[in-house]
């Protein structure tokens, strides 16, 4: 791509133009009437960054630490289905741009390249978990992706009923054929037909994906593995609180992109109580809505050790493949090293919640 969109906004474009309906809406859609979709953007905007000035920030640095593993840039990419729909490589190409940009990738259990590949690219990249019914299966996968050379497995907390999206409703979403769930056994886990009527995503998570899925799982997912255990989709502190007492080593504060829950809070606006609750035992890192490297500043001054999206590459993805995506997450860095410079920060670690006001306080504030 000769002129590169400058912004999240261009590559959305852009991808929106390349892409069957199908896939973009199936990547930029939300739960029923996408408030919550809507809202994990804006959240951001109610909070002002405050600065110094007169601070030599000729040297700076945007590394941070998770799990005692430096990163050069805090913003990872989450976990997201299907990258062969956004272009023919899938995951290869997200994997090999992550190593380039030298951040880190969750895979999904949903990849369309299968997890060995994937993993074997780059050492700093986690396997996603959703829970099956089967727990073989289940238990197969998490050894599988810890024999590959995954660094930590991230088990989605907040999936295991599928939220109603009716864009995928609406346009009957499936994978075309050419295209399965990689890392799946045979006997069906891989395909995802045509169903008439519904979404083919929900009726296989909703058949095969286990609702019971409850606290006491997290005791059984620890005794089969020996690799980190994080847990992504937690809003509420209390749940932030009981993660540290079962021994998750961090927790991804998320909605799961706004396509679960309609009308739930943010993750931006939940991210100081999850901070505080936990304090400093375990790591949290703040999913969702990321617009700009000035959002990413304001997640990291409330106290999260890196911020994560999925939209935030796919659409580069979609748009020019891993070049794409190199691209993006160029912008991205370029707008944290410049805000930084701009509220006299050196570091990550100079960022703090001094740094943040409300625009117009919340109900109740002081």
């Amino acid at each position: 791509m000769s002129d590169w969109p400058l912004n999240l906004a261009g590559f959305e474009s852009a991808a929106r133009d390349r892409l069957p309906q199908m896939v973009y809406d199936y990547y930029a859609g939300g739960a029923l009437d996408e408030i919550t979709l809507r809202a994990n953007r804006d959240a951001y905007d109610e909070i002002a960054l405050r600065y110094r000035v007169l601070v030599d920030v000729s040297r700076r640095s945007l590394a941070t630490g998770i799990f005692g593993r430096s990163l050069a840039t805090p913003i990872l990419f989450a976990p997201t289905a299907f990258h062969r729909l956004a272009c023919e490589e899938g995951e290869m190409a997200t994997v090999r741009a992550a190593k380039e940009l030298g951040t880190l990738m969750v895979l999904s259990s949903l990849s369309t390249v299968p997890m060995e590949q994937v993993i074997a690219e780059y050492e700093h990249v986690w396997f996603q978990l959703y829970v099956y019914r089967d727990r073989g299966l289940t238990r197969e996968l998490v050894a599988r992706a810890e024999a590959a050379g995954a660094a930590a497995i991230v088990l989605t907390v907040d999936a295991q009923i599928w939220g109603r999206r009716e864009r995928d409703v609406r346009n009957q979403f499936h994978l075309p054929q050419g295209i399965s769930v990689a890392n799946a056994l045979p006997g069906g886990y891989g395909d995802m037909p045509e169903r008439e009527g519904d979404s083919g995503l929900a009726a296989y998570v909703n058949s095969l994906f286990d609702p019971a899925l409850s606290w006491e799982d997290i005791a059984w997912l620890k005794s089969v593995t020996s690799l980190p255990v994080l847990l992504k989709g937690i809003v509420h502190p209390d749940d932030a609180r009981l993660a540290v007492e079962h021994g998750v080593d961090g927790v991804m504060v998320s909605n799961h992109g706004g396509r679960q829950l309609d009308g739930s809070r943010t993750p931006f606006d939940q991210l100081a109580e999850i901070v505080d609750a936990v304090g400093d035992k375990i790591d949290v890192i703040c999913d969702g809505g990321i617009q700009r490297g000035t959002h990413v500043l304001k997640a990291l001054s409330v106290g999260a050790k890196a911020c994560s999206g999925g939209r935030l590459y796919l659409y580069a993805l979609a748009a020019a493949g891993q070049a794409g995506v190199e691209k993006t997450l160029s912008n991205f860095r370029a707008e944290i090293e410049r805000g930084m410079k701009l509220m006299g920060a050196r570091s990550v670690a100079d960022l703090g919640r001094d740094n943040l006001r409300y625009r117009v306080p919340p109900t109740g504030a002081a």
